[in-house]
């Protein structure tokens, strides 16, 4: 099973640093660690990039970045997650070196077929259950929503929203290959 920090520092418990989170997050062995700090400039997302990539990393979890494709390179990140709407992955595959991992978030079925027909390695798909970082603006999809997504495509698709240490087995018995969560990783 995948698991997926997106990072949001602003939702952080008072006096944890986003880094530190990163950094026990890591040595949790999350596999996956997506920062999201969409209110960082590209500069500013680099420098905290680099020193996510810094850190100790025993387990090889791979460091993907929200939505900047850009950054995601230049830092030296194993991959991007592109938010619904964006160009799609295969676009952006001749500029990326094999290997990089390009995902897409989806909220529909007909999003994580798009995502598999546009050469995405995964999707993202919720809200399984109501978010408990953020409105999500979309009523949740449920466990049965998940398992029908699951089914539709032959990429690995990652439960969102809602997700919870007691709910995340539930998710994977419907067909997720993982979770994608902000705040069951920043419980501290």
């Amino acid at each position: 099973m995948v698991r997926c920090y997106i990072t949001d520092r602003h939702s952080l418990p008072s006096g944890v640093s986003l880094i530190d989170n990163i950094a026990r997050n890591l040595t949790a062995g999350v596999e996956w660690i997506q920062i999201r700090e969409k209110d960082l400039s590209a500069r500013d997302l680099f420098d905290l990039t680099r020193q996510v990539l810094d850190l100790p990393n025993q387990h090889g979890s791979k460091i993907l970045v929200n939505t900047r494709v850009d950054v995601a390179l230049a830092a030296g990140a194993a991959g991007t997650h592109l938010p619904a709407g964006s160009p799609a992955p295969q676009a952006w595959r001749s500029l990326t070196p094999p290997g990089f991992l390009i995902g897409v978030s989806c909220h529909t079925l007909d999003e994580i077929r798009a995502a598999e027909d546009e050469d995405a390695d995964y999707a993202v798909f919720g809200p399984v259950f109501a978010p408990r970082s953020k409105a999500a603006g979309l009523d949740p999809r449920g466990i049965e929503g998940l398992a029908e997504a699951a089914r539709a495509v032959g990429i690995p698709v990652l439960a969102l929203g809602g997700i919870t240490a007691a709910n995340a087995k539930d998710c994977v018995e419907a067909g997720a290959a993982g979770i994608a969560a902000i705040s069951l990783y920043q419980s501290c």
